[in-house]
């Protein structure tokens, strides 16, 4: 039996948690996890598909462990094994495959392998869909203070850019019980933050019925555990928060919630949402930020916007520059198009008649340039937003140390603090004075 594995992780918050879990199946089976690649038996990589970028830099490492360990068994799973099997196989044929819905069999699929048992029907079995629910299992977290919870797979959305549907499939929601139960489990073993994850939080339960909205239920019930505890809300699309806009405004006023929203919007433009087939318009995107703001005025807010989107023109990008001046988020998560093999901007690009309508590829040039003036545009506001906190007195949570006597800390905005201190106070709240703010973080010192 192989002692030693290494796995490496891309992606999400989802996958984190994902590779929590596999770290917990095998240790329990007494497998042993290392750092060192160069001592591993078995090589894990855990691999995301949302930016093409990365999908080109897991693929390289598919290559180079080829190369510099021909003799290891590699095992490739997350979302690619589901969407590029071919391409995986072709550039190392002696990788095995685990999809991103058979993470619970971890130990069947590399028994089979070791019992020269896993025949191409056999592996086809660990890349079929199903559904599997990814809670109260063996894990070993990153960070022992932080409680990652997935409350569901894949989402009610069909984005003509997204290859990770394609990955995940349709929504399939958690029991709301058996969620409870592991995030009561993971406070038990001393979490001090409980973060919720999936695809699109607020569509969670609406495939049991799309009338009743089931997260302000969900939270409620989180929020009213006899812990004491932080609790961060993941990423929502606006179509599906704005039935549930005031309820969650209430919720996010009790005290145990990081005041923190993540609200991707994609473009500014109601011209480019509507080709994207993402199901709201700015104004109601606009609507929840705005609502958030005028009853949590600090409220951190984040959000995701595509540059370059083949059927973007100079005024797109406008509404974009605009957005930001106006809303200055906290965080923008800023990316390149991905044109995905399998989507349908990609099927439409490829098709000849498709590019009379407007739809084309943008120069790499512009959608540089465009990022750009984007990125500077939001450091410049999201630095003004910081300056706000300059010599003020604040209430921190200390959630993990980074180095020597370096330690990182949020704010009940989940802003970054960073301290440096040589007294024991990670898993604590204390009170700091911040000297000092930049674009993503500010600096502080403890009181």
């Amino acid at each position: 039996m192989q002692n030693y594995i290494f796995i490496q992780t891309y992606g999400c918050t989802a996958n984190q948690n994902n590779s929590e879990i596999l770290k917990g199946i095998l240790m329990q089976s007494g497998y042993q996890i290392t750092n060192n690649i160069d001592i591993a038996d078995i090589i894990i990589l855990n691999t995301c598909v949302v930016k093409q970028k990365t999908e080109n830099k897991i693929k390289r490492k598919i290559q180079d462990i080829k190369k510099q360990h021909p003799n290891k068994l590699l095992i490739t799973t997350g979302c690619m094994p589901e969407t590029d099997k071919k391409q995986i196989k072709k550039l190392n044929p002696n990788t095995i495959l685990l999809g991103t819905h058979h993470f619970k069999e971890i130990l069947n699929l590399i028994k089979s392998y070791n019992a020269n048992q896993l025949t191409s029907n056999k592996q086809q079995n660990f890349l079929d869909y199903k559904k599997e629910e990814k809670l109260n299992l063996p894990k070993f977290p990153n960070n022992k203070l932080i409680s990652i919870c997935q409350i569901s797979e894949g989402c009610l959305g069909n984005c003509s850019f997204c290859k990770t549907r394609i990955a995940k499939g349709k929504l399939f929601s958690y029991p709301e019980d058996k969620i409870i139960k592991s995030i009561e489990n993971d406070l038990k073993q001393g979490a001090k933050e409980i973060w919720i994850t999936s695809q699109d939080c607020a569509n969670y339960g609406l495939d049991k019925d799309k009338k009743i909205p089931k997260l302000p239920q969900l939270l409620n019930k989180i929020l009213n555990l006899k812990h004491n505890f932080k609790f961060r809300l993941g990423m929502m699309d606006p179509n599906n928060v704005i039935p549930i806009l005031n309820q969650l405004v209430e919720i996010y006023k009790n005290k145990k919630m990081y005041k923190f929203i993540h609200i991707p919007i994609q473009s500014a433009s109601d011209k480019v949402l509507k080709h994207m087939n993402r199901f709201y318009t700015i104004k109601q995107a606009e609507k929840i930020i705005k609502e958030f703001k005028k009853e949590i005025p600090n409220i951190t807010i984040a959000t995701d916007i595509i540059v370059g989107y083949p059927t973007e023109i100079k005024k797109d990008h406008q509404a974009n520059l605009d957005f930001i001046k106006k809303f200055k988020p906290d965080v923008l998560n800023l990316s390149k198009i991905s044109i995905h093999k399998g989507t349908r901007i990609y099927n439409q690009l490829e098709q000849e008649k498709s590019r009379i309508k407007g739809i084309r590829e943008i120069e790499i040039t512009t959608i540089k340039k465009r990022t750009s003036e984007l990125m500077k545009l939001h450091r410049q506001t999201a630095s003004e937003n910081k300056k706000k906190f300059l010599n003020k007195k604040i209430k921190v949570f200390v959630n993990q140390k980074l180095e020597n006597n370096l330690y990182e800390c949020r704010d009940e905005n989940y802003n970054i603090i960073l301290i440096n201190s040589k007294q024991k106070i990670l898993g604590k709240n204390i009170k700091v004075n911040i000297n000092q703010t930049g674009v993503h973080h500010m600096l502080g010192e403890v009181i």
